[in-house]
Formats: C-alpha cells, structure tokens, sequence
C-alpha cells in the first residue's frame, strides 16, 4: 500500500486529490487509473474514488460516503432508523435526502438512494454524526420518520389505529423509544415537509 494514500483515511475522495499525492510524476491521472486497476482504490463514480479497506485496514464508513456521493444530502428514512436501533429489519440500499434530483447510485460498496426535499425541510431535525475523525449528516429519529411516511406512497396516516399499524406491524418501531421522541421536531416539519396530514395524526398519537 502506497504509504501517500494512507493520509487519505476512509474519506472519500476525488480524482484531483489522489493525484496531488503523486506530485513528483508527469500524468498523475494516469497513476489513479493505475490504482484503480490495482485494487487499491475503489470507484464510487466517476471521479470519486475510496480506499480499499482490505488494504488500507480502515472501515469504510457507508454513512460518510452516501454525503460525499451526492451532496448537500443527508442519511434518512429506514437507514437513518436502522442506524439507531429503532427498526428490527436489516437495510440493505442507503437512503438519503437532497434538495437536488432524486438519484441512485449502484456502486462496488452498495447502493445508494436520494429522494428530493425542498430546501426549508432539509434543514430541519438533521444532526452532525461524530465518528473519531470524521462526521457525518444524519436525520435524527424524528426527521428519519417523518421522510420515511412524506415518501412512502401507499402510507396515509388519517386516524389513530393507522398509526398503529404502521408503527407497531409495518415498520416495527421501538415503541419505548417512540414515546420518547421530540415533539418540536414534528411539528417543524409540519410546517414546511410533504404529508403535513399523516405527520399532524402521528403527533397526536404521541401526544396522547
């Protein structure tokens, strides 16, 4: 392993970045390439690159490059629920929000889904993810909730017993933690997010 790459950590990187730790060579870009074949980096896209962890020793963090691969963006929804022991079931595509299009990204490391929010939503109930050295953007549980029911087509929240069921059978929440969820959040988000119905009938099923 080229020790220029070790600086580069679990981040991921672009093409330009790889190629300014090799500033002695002429075609830099052509050592990426080079690297690439080799197996010491991999390619989330074109022109974003990760190290190989079998190689590097260091964990790939899915949370820190679903940011990186399409940005602003941050993880919601069912990844952002599994993430916090909220939801039983395993999670295999890594959900996101973006003010941009919605987008998916099948790479070598996972796939990756972005579902569009407007810009007054995005802000709200989102948190910085501390992890040793680097950080990342998540929803908190609420906000991961609240993206979840706006962009689930077939949910409609109108009475108590909806909420049941989609709680208690659909998504199988922690109801222990439930009850302990931040009520500003949902009312925020019923202010400027998408199914402000569905979210007002899962407060009062909260509040009651």
């Amino acid at each position: 392993m080229d020790m220029n790459l070790n600086n580069i950590g679990n981040v991921p990187v672009t093409t330009s970045v790889i190629a300014s730790l090799f500033p002695e060579l002429k075609s830099p870009e052509k050592k990426v390439v080079w690297l690439e074949k080799q197996g010491y980096i991999i390619r989330l896209k074109r022109g974003l690159y990760v190290l190989n962890p079998e190689l590097s020793g260091k964990m790939l963090s899915t949370e820190l490059i679903a940011n990186h691969l399409y940005a602003p963006s941050y993880i919601s929804m069912s990844s952002a629920l599994r993430y916090y022991g909220l939801i039983p079931e395993a999670v295999y595509t890594h959900q996101s929000m973006t003010i941009k299009h919605s987008r998916n990204f099948d790479t070598p490391v996972g796939i990756f889904e972005y579902d569009y929010i407007s810009r007054t939503a995005f802000a709200v109930g989102v948190r910085s993810i501390h992890k040793g050295d680097y950080a990342f953007l998540m929803a908190s549980p609420e906000k991961a909730l609240c993206d979840l029911i706006a962009n689930s087509s077939k949910v409609n929240l109108r009475y108590m017993k909806d909420v049941e069921i989609y709680l208690e059978q659909d998504i199988r929440m922690d109801m222990d933690e439930f009850y302990k969820m931040d009520t500003s959040i949902f009312e925020d988000y019923i202010k400027v997010g998408k199914k402000a119905d569905s979210i007002s009938t899962l407060l009062k099923f909260l509040r009651r």
